[in-house]
């Protein structure tokens, strides 16, 4: 089959590799679609290397056709060959066919494309994990969702807003680009400063009880003092630099949580609890079209380079899409 390779000068190529091999309960999927990550582009750098026992190449997420299962498969599952599946992968994704525990795989939602199933499980379970299993989220809650043009934001974004929260987002970019995403507060950082606006916010009793932080740098440790009482504040990256001043003092006074969180990092254990509370928790609001996968663009497989240009590029509002068959 065929996948896509990193050179030695960093640029990719669509060449042979080896066909996948079936462990005891995985399922073969013939991809149709692979979403692109932020983090394909770090495992590009180097920066991110996948997890033991996956493929050398990049994709954490893909739609497609069962087209062949292990006996461990067929006994434990309930799928068959020819079901349509979305699966969220450890990498091995941007290829002809990858090969996954079945407790990976989710049922693609009514009313879903298969372009939209091949965006959500990387996004959706990152979703939940860090609304849910963090940060405790409940109806009522302020949620701060940093990069709201982020192919997570658009998922966080109308998945807390389905479940009754209250959403701040960050933009550096025209706000009406994200405006069918729903948030209540789009704040403009090039002419708005967020920690003064968290101030007004929390002066108004609106704290934040929740933040998303993919940024990092600087501007952490400023918002800090204006959330509430018990915020859970989660670190997922930290684009905008690795270094910020907090005031110890606010953070015990306020109880604040600081948290650090990745999905790939979580045991297969976890991941697979995560998927099934997915498909019962969240798939109905899928279906209805109350949280619908943000689409910006899909393109051929061959053209992979292209597709994570867009991402270093900062131009997508929602998940890149690569067609594979």
């Amino acid at each position: 089959m065929k996948a896509i390779l990193v050179n030695d000068d960093k640029s990719l190529r669509w060449d042979e590799v080896p066909n996948p091999i079936l462990s005891e309960d995985d399922v073969l999927i013939k991809v149709e679609y692979a979403a692109l990550n932020r983090a394909d582009l770090m495992q590009r750098e180097g920066d991110y290397p996948p997890p033991e026992g996956c493929p050398e190449w990049m994709g954490l997420e893909v739609s497609g056709e069962i087209v062949e299962m292990s006996d461990g498969a067929k006994n434990k599952s309930g799928y068959k060959i020819g079901d349509k599946v979305c699966a969220l992968l450890g990498g091995g994704g941007y290829a002809e066919y990858v090969s996954v525990k079945y407790d990976m795989c989710m049922p693609v939602p009514k009313n879903c494309t298969m372009a939209e199933a091949a965006a959500i499980p990387e996004a959706f379970a990152t979703a939940y994990l860090k609304l849910f299993v963090e940060g405790h989220a409940k109806a009522g809650d302020t949620l701060l969702m940093q990069a709201g043009a982020s192919g997570l934001a658009s998922v966080v974004i109308p998945m807390a807003k389905a479940f009754g929260l209250r959403v701040i987002t960050t933009v550096i970019s025209d706000p009406e680009k994200i405006k069918h995403l729903g948030a209540d507060l789009v704040v403009d950082t090039r002419v708005q400063n967020l920690p003064s606006v968290l101030k007004e916010e929390e002066a108004a009793g609106r704290g934040i009880d929740i933040a998303i932080d993919c940024l990092g740098g600087p501007n952490l440790g400023e918002c800090l003092p204006y959330v509430k009482y018990g915020c859970r504040w989660i670190v997922i990256a930290a684009l905008a630099g690795e270094r910020t001043t907090i005031d110890l003092k606010n953070i015990y006074k306020k109880n604040i949580r600081i948290i650090g969180s990745t999905l790939r990092s979580r045991s297969p254990e976890m991941k697979a609890e995560i998927l099934s509370n997915l498909v019962k928790e969240v798939w109905e609001k899928v279906a209805n079209g109350e949280i619908k996968p943000t689409v910006y663009k899909v393109l051929p497989i061959t053209e992979a380079e292209e597709a994570q240009d867009i991402l270093y590029r900062g131009e997508n509002i929602g998940k890149v899409v690569l067609k594979v068959s």
